[in-house]
Order: C-alpha cells, then sequence, then structure tokens
C-alpha cells in the first residue's frame, strides 16, 4: 500500500484532554497537507476542526461518551447529536463497558442504537468495544449487538484504557463478526507502519492514530 492510499484511511486523532487550539489547528493542518481521510477530536474541538478543514475533502470525526462508556445512553445520544449539529460527519461512541461485563446484550444493543438515531442516518456511528479488556466471546457479542444496534463500524479501542489497544487478534475477530454487515476500524497503540500494516491485513478498514504523519513518512520512505 502505498502512502496515499494508506492516507485516505486514517483517522488522525488528538483527544488529549490537555489539547489546545493550537495543537488541533496543527493536527488539522497535518491531515490536509498528508491527504488523510479524517480528524478525530474532542466534541469541544468540533467546530474548530470543522471551520479549519472547510472545503479541504478532509471529515470530522468527534467521540460520544468517551472514554469511559459510563454515560447515560440519553447522554450519549444528546452529545451525538450535538456534534452532528456542529458538523461532525462521523461519531465514534464508547459502548456501555459494563454491560459487556455482565453480558448484557440488550443494553449494549440499545445504547448504541440510541446513538445512532440522534447522530441520523448520514453520520455513521462506530462503536468502540474496547477488545483489549474482554475475552473473545465477549467481544464478538458486544460486535454483535453493536451491529444489530445500527452501527456501521465496530472499532477496538479508545486508546485510554489500561488493558491496551487494538491486536491483530482483535481486529481479525471483529472482521469475521462483521462479515461485511459493518466496517472495521482499529485504533489505540498503532505507533509504527508495521503495526498499521499488520491490522489492515487483519481486517480493519480504518486506522485511528495520532501518529499519522509517521505512519505516512515511513510509507512513503519505504516506496
Amino acid at each position: 500500500m502505498d502512502a496515499a492510499a494508506l492516507a485516505a484511511l486514517i483517522d488522525h486523532t488528538l483527544l488529549d484532554p490537555l489539547a489546545t487550539t493550537d495543537g488541533i489547528e496543527q493536527l488539522c493542518r497535518e491531515a490536509v497537507d498528508w491527504h488523510m481521510g479524517h480528524v478525530c477530536v474532542s466534541p469541544t474541538y468540533v467546530a474548530l476542526a470543522v471551520d479549519v478543514l472547510l472545503g479541504t475533502g478532509v471529515g470530522v470525526c468527534s467521540v460520544v461518551g468517551f472514554p469511559s462508556g459510563a454515560h447515560l445512553s440519553a447522554t450519549k445520544a444528546a452529545e451525538a447529536e450535538r456534534v452532528v449539529s456542529l458538523g461532525a460527519t462521523e461519531v465514534d461512541m464508547v459502548v456501555s463497558l459494563a454491560a459487556v461485563t455482565e453480558g448484557d446484550w440488550a443494553t449494549v444493543e440499545a445504547d448504541v442504537a440510541a446513538v445512532v438515531r440522534a447522530a441520523g442516518p448520514d453520520v455513521p456511528t462506530k462503536a468502540i468495544l474496547e477488545t483489549s479488556a474482554f475475552d473473545a466471546d465477549a467481544v464478538r457479542a458486544a460486535a454483535e449487538a453493536a451491529i444489530a444496534g445500527g452501527a456501521a463500524w465496530v472499532k477496538t479501542s479508545t486508546g485510554y484504557h489500561p488493558s491496551g489497544g487494538a491486536t491483530v487478534a482483535a481486529v481479525h475477530l471483529l472482521h469475521e463478526v462483521a462479515a461485511g454487515r459493518a466496517q472495521v476500524k482499529a485504533s489505540g497503540g498503532i505507533r509504527t507502519l508495521e503495526d498499521a500494516m499488520a491490522v489492515l491485513v487483519a481486517g480493519a478498514e480504518r486506522l485511528g492514530t495520532s501518529r499519522g504523519v509517521a505512519l505516512l513518512g515511513a510509507a512513503r520512505s519505504a516506496a
């Protein structure tokens, strides 16, 4: 995969709670300069990112219920509605991790469905499952519940959970479960070109990473 093809798959991400306006503007400039597909920012920075990226073709993704997922579904839905009204073109939500832990798949499905409805039919919702925190059976069931709730994507990780981020095994499992009904985003711990290629081969169709520039620089060097 050449650098241009890889760039289109990257959600260039800055979700640090200490991120500044300058940092978000730099993130957006880098996304434009390297022709990345999207930036992913916190709700407070959606309006800024939309303004900076106007007319560039780079989309704006924002997060909902981030990073714990321990928010009321109504709160997540309201947050999704708000970021979409500010111009976000994709929403990445953290599912109820407590419900996953308890095997309460109806709650996972309903939680996702509330956000999907609020975001609307033209704004894809990605369900973050925090795959490294759970065994394969729980990940499989959580992905099924998220897809049943209308998620257009299933996503590995927030990048903030102590259990870790994306793994090849988790991506492969999500790809297998999705079976064309949803797409797979790998996020968390994707630091090198080798990391990126490994999860793409495993079935990821999007990468969430704060190291987009480094990955693309390595891809150009390898060409």
